[in-house]
């Protein structure tokens, strides 16, 4: 059985109905209402479960208060679910859904070009304070909050930090990131242009990670989840070339951050193989010409 948490949805069934069309769904589905912010919520749902998926994180700018709209329930949320997890005694692992944000944003002297990021790394919350970057912050500290409570309460927990996630999109709905590539395909480089250098992955690849990282029992700790990494000019080179019919800018303003890369070989050592660059976009723009997002043939 396949149980899904609706958070932000309360029950609109019209957002709910890309889910009921999933394969299978109407036998091995079930949607339970529930409130990150809300203790108890997920009691019900997450008991006799075996493992235990979070995922959920806002991730859209803050209108006025970061405090209340992005870090609160991102901790908050997070250990309200650890909170029924631990009264769960069939579960075997959470996995939880970080962020690679979560070891890349630190200060340029802290870089080193000829050594890639890899789990052992830590972006630094000063600098996320200072910069006002609030997404990274949430998972940061989100991400530091369940290692310290499963560890407390013995709890197997693995987290998997993904870097920017490309593919095709399930809800008619874009979300925040989709919203950013479609605006990329269409020539506007505004959101794009603040990447400077950016990991990418297939989202096919990071929900693979999270059942590859359950499933195998010797998985542990923390997994970087990302294909490769690009300057923003390499990516509008690469495919301004493969989509030359779309009008896709073919150079960035350079920001003059930092080279990196990221170490993936822990990943890559439970035989995990990525998805291209290529099928990242070819996936996601076939989704968008289908959902009517993009009209223009590619």
């Amino acid at each position: 059985m396949v149980i899904w948490f609706i958070h932000a949805f309360k029950g609109n069934q019209k957002k709910l109905a890309h889910l009921w069309r999933l394969d299978g769904a109407r036998e091995r589905l079930r949607l339970v209402k529930a409130d990150l912010m809300e203790e108890g919520s997920f009691d019900d749902a997450i008991l006799g479960c075996h493992g235990v998926f979070h995922s959920a994180s806002p991730v859209l700018k803050p209108s006025s208060d970061p405090k209340t709209e992005i870090l609160e329930p991102a901790v908050e949320g997070t250990l309200n679910v650890l909170r029924s997890c631990k009264k769960n005694p069939s579960l075997r692992r959470l996995v939880l859904t970080s962020s690679s944000s979560v070891v890349r944003v630190r200060p340029d002297e802290d870089f080193d070009s000829n050594i890639p990021l890899d789990e052992s790394s830590w972006s630094s919350v000063e600098l996320c304070e200072t910069l006002q970057i609030w997404y990274p912050l949430s998972k940061i500290l989100a991400e530091k909050a369940a290692w310290d409570f499963c560890k407390e309460n013995g709890i197997d927990l693995v987290t998997v930090l993904p870097s920017f996630v490309i593919g095709p999109c399930l809800p008619p709905d874009l979300c925040s990131t989709a919203s950013d590539v479609l605006g990329l395909l269409k020539g506007e480089t505004e959101k794009f242009k603040w990447h400077g250098r950016m990991g990418y992955v297939h989202i096919d690849d990071v929900a693979l990670c999270h059942i590859s990282v359950y499933e195998h029992e010797s998985a542990h700790g923390r997994y970087l989840c990302s294909s490769i990494v690009l300057d923003n000019n390499e990516l509008a080179s690469l495919l301004s070339k493969q989509y030359p019919s779309l009008p896709i800018p073919k150079r960035f303003e350079q920001l003059g951050r930092p080279r990196y890369d990221f170490d993936t070989s822990k990943l890559k050592s439970l035989g995990f193989k990525f998805k291209t660059i290529q099928e990242m976009f070819d996936d996601c723009i076939t989704s968008l010409v289908e959902q009517g997002h993009l009209t223009q043939s590619v």
